[in-house]
């Protein structure tokens, strides 16, 4: 990578086609908890497999970073899950804001962020992306996010679960897949159907729709540690948690790293083709 220049939605591209292109500065609605995404994100062939600002939940950006609870700001977007009232309108929205790129090529970058809220910064993001061709017909996006506490004192970081709604562990790396009139199917190494796999460990699960695959694996130990957030009926997403029982704690200067890997591929994988894939994109 070189030193980057001044780009304010950069396209990454895989052997020349163009793959993704990342958003750094969105005009959106503070209730939406502005912050920079990846839209639209395609398969080798085309296919687009994200959706940005759909009607049934509008603060889902594509693929990006959003936590609905960092120490009670709100930088998910929408309502707030309140304990024993349930999800209320509050003006508790922060946003990510770009602070620039260190490196940028055709094929990744290397972002800062800040994480303001109440007009106090409190995390500083290093956020590292890059597109790698695995095959003649998928790719993988390998996504690491490093969120250090700024402030003076600990703060924690939490989920609708951890708040008093069972299930409902999102908050970490997030992925708003492309809606098809059919739900996609949904399987790990050993399971499958969302009843199976929402809210357990796996080192990968794939998400297949009509004609594309997306297969997600931690490419850390830290990171397969966080249980996977999965959605298929009402719509199609997949997180990776990082709170999923109890709040995660962030003292002041502490680091939180995680590393998602995910493989776009086209056409419907079985497990063997997924396995294969991901083991071909996420190094030792």
């Amino acid at each position: 990578m070189n030193t980057a220049p001044h780009h304010e939605s950069p396209v990454l591209r895989v052997a020349g086609r163009p793959v993704g292109r990342y958003h750094t500065r969105p005009e959106l609605s503070p209730r939406l908890s502005p912050r920079p995404y990846l839209h639209p994100v395609t398969t080798l062939a085309g296919t687009a497999v994200t959706e940005f600002s759909p009607a049934d939940h509008l603060h889902h950006l594509g693929v990006g970073v959003a936590v609905p609870d960092v120490e009670g700001h709100n930088f998910w977007g929408g309502r707030t899950y309140v304990r024993d009232q349930g999800p209320t309108e509050l003006a508790n929205h922060g946003a990510q804001r770009h602070a620039g790129f260190q490196l940028s090529d055709p094929d990744g970058f290397v972002e800062e962020l800040r994480w303001v809220a109440a007009g106090s910064e409190l995390l500083r993001e290093r956020r590292t992306v890059t597109a790698t061709r695995l095959t003649d017909s998928a790719w993988a996006l390998d996504f690491t996010f490093s969120l250090t506490n700024t402030t003076a004192k600990s703060l924690s970081i939490g989920s609708p679960a951890t708040n008093g709604r069972p299930g409902a562990a999102y908050g970490g790396f997030f992925w708003r897949a492309r809606k098809e009139p059919g739900a996609p199917r949904v399987f790990t190494a050993d399971t499958e159907g969302v009843e199976a796999v929402h809210g357990t460990r796996a080192d990968w699960l794939a998400l297949a729709g009509a004609r594309w695959t997306l297969v997600f694996a931690g490419a850390t130990e830290r990171t397969r540690r966080d249980p996977w957030f999965v959605r298929t009926a009402e719509y199609p997403g997949v997180g990776s948690c990082l709170a999923h029982t109890e709040r995660l704690p962030v003292g002041a200067g502490d680091t939180v790293v995680r590393r998602v890997v995910t493989v776009v591929a086209d056409g419907t994988l079985d497990r063997g083709e997924a396995a294969a894939l991901v083991r071909g994109a996420v190094s030792p």
